[in-house]
């Protein structure tokens, strides 16, 4: 078993390396999250406030954590989807 899965990392593709142009994504798709996120959380302030939270139009900690992950799952999936067609 311990060769096969060794086999199989060997022929796996070698991964991006990151660059301004991968960051630019990530951040372009927290902003869209917290934009979903503000149209869509029916109680966004509701529960523990962060400080400042008016940089983040009042909503809660909670709040900008599920922003947060959002942003990051589809950050990582256009990351990866446009490296894998050559953009990146």
């Amino acid at each position: 078993m311990m060769t096969n899965l060794l086999a199989a990392a060997a022929a796996a593709p070698a991964t991006f390396s990151w660059s301004p142009k991968v960051a630019v994504v990530m951040i372009a798709c927290n902003v869209l999250a917290y934009a979903i996120a503000r149209a869509n959380i029916a109680q966004p302030n509701e529960g523990f406030q962060i400080p400042n939270s008016q940089y983040f139009g009042g909503m809660s900690h909670a709040s900008v954590v599920a922003a947060n992950c959002l942003g990051h799952v589809l950050g990582i999936g256009t990351i990866l989807g446009l490296a894998s067609r050559g953009v990146l």
